[in-house]
């Protein structure tokens, strides 16, 4: 049963089956499908809202422990300068898209569309690890590198949507952010009070740090994003990004080994709630979101990954050229921040939903990148 289980998360089935599920119910029965979506479930919270206000809390919060733990001596990111090309290459996945996107619009689409330049800064974390497990294999240096990637990147995108996607019926109000830095005070003490257990600080710290960030109209999904990096941790880290270590039984590694499973078959949810998208809704919007992650994250990660190396802060060993632009590639594929930043950039649902399938599109890039690893004999490490 455990292996069947393992099988599912490893290829990233839940996130797959809800948004097949979404596509069909949303084509078929599309008045059904927004009730249910948007509906009062749980008292007066919707499906949509509990899966994006409060589920993805903790799929960010597993990106941010992960992260953490990274930075640790022995980590992937450990020392800093070991993280300087991913983050340059980062950089160049943000804004290579965010260039082909406004460029093609001049030249095809409309004013009205520029409104979507954010949703391709986005890689998707679960969909990206598939891909590069499938051209690479799980242990070779490169996966690491592009996971670094994703998370950075799935960061930025949720700062656009504080920064650049305000709700104009519900201005920025910072004077709430207090709450959020008080929900990090609480937990400085309960970790300088040698707390052992990560409750005290998913309750206290996190539930001020969602409050605030709820109160001040910054999306909450960051809230323990902020709380996180305080949990006690080991003093060395022993695996990789995304791997396990069943010897760590500190809070960090404990929260992101006993959560995990939530996560990844919760994923189920996020596809159900933001994937149904209508086929009759491709349009402008699709082209210019989908081109953007296709070519603009591969010229992105792959020029700024060798400019990085240029500039004296090496590539990964087994990184060259050919495994830099499938990284890139794998890189174009969006799909969660991607669909959260198109429901945040267009109100109208034609645009919106010709935006995601553009998001949604982005599959084929993982599937060249498929290919492309195997036409350029890249060996896998698994």
């Amino acid at each position: 049963m455990k292996k069947h289980l393992n099988l599912l998360q490893e290829f990233s089935v839940p996130l797959l089956a809800g948004v097949l599920v979404a596509l069909i119910w949303a084509n078929l029965s599309p008045e059904g499908y927004r009730q249910f979506n948007h509906a009062p479930l749980l008292g007066a919270l919707s499906f949509h809202f509990i899966t994006n206000e409060l589920f993805m809390v903790l799929f960010f919060g597993m990106a941010a422990a992960e992260i953490t733990q990274s930075c640790l001596p022995g980590g992937d990111l450990h020392p800093l300068r070991k993280a300087v090309n991913p983050l340059l290459a980062t950089l160049g996945g943000v804004a290579g898209p965010v260039l082909v996107y406004l460029c093609l619009n001049a030249l095809f689409g409309t004013p009205h569309l520029s409104r979507g330049w954010g949703i391709p800064t986005a890689t998707d974390i679960a969909l990206a690890w598939l891909g590069a497990s499938l051209v690479f294999g799980r242990r070779h240096p490169a996966v690491a590198f592009l996971l670094l990637l994703a998370i950075a990147d799935d960061a930025i995108g949720l700062g656009i949507i504080a920064i650049f996607y305000p709700d104009p019926l519900h201005p920025l109000a910072p004077q709430w952010l207090g709450l959020t830095l008080s929900g990090m005070a609480i937990s400085l003490l309960l970790r300088r009070g040698k707390v052992g257990s990560y409750w005290p600080y998913l309750l206290l710290g996190g539930g001020l740090s969602w409050l605030g960030l709820f109160k001040a109209h910054v999306h909450p999904a960051l809230a323990l994003v902020c709380i996180v990096p305080f949990l006690p941790h080991a003093k060395r880290e022993h695996k990789h990004l995304f791997e396990e270590d069943s010897r760590d039984i500190s809070p960090l590694a404990s929260f992101g080994r006993e959560w995990k499973v939530v996560v990844d078959f919760g994923l189920f949810m996020f596809g159900l709630a933001n994937a149904g998208v209508e086929f009759a809704a491709i349009g402008v919007a699709t082209w210019l979101v989908l081109a953007s992650l296709a070519l603009g994250k591969t010229g992105g990660i792959f020029s700024m990954g060798l400019l990085g190396k240029r500039l004296g802060y090496p590539l990964p060993s087994q990184v060259g050229k050919k495994e830099l632009l499938l990284i890139g590639m794998i890189g174009g594929l969006g799909l969660t921040v991607a669909l959260f930043v198109a429901g945040e950039a267009f109100t109208d649902p034609l645009i919106q939903g010709a935006a995601k399938m553009g998001a949604l599109l982005s599959a084929g890039s993982g599937l060249l990148a498929i290919v492309g690893g195997r036409v350029m004999q890249v060996r896998r490490r698994t």
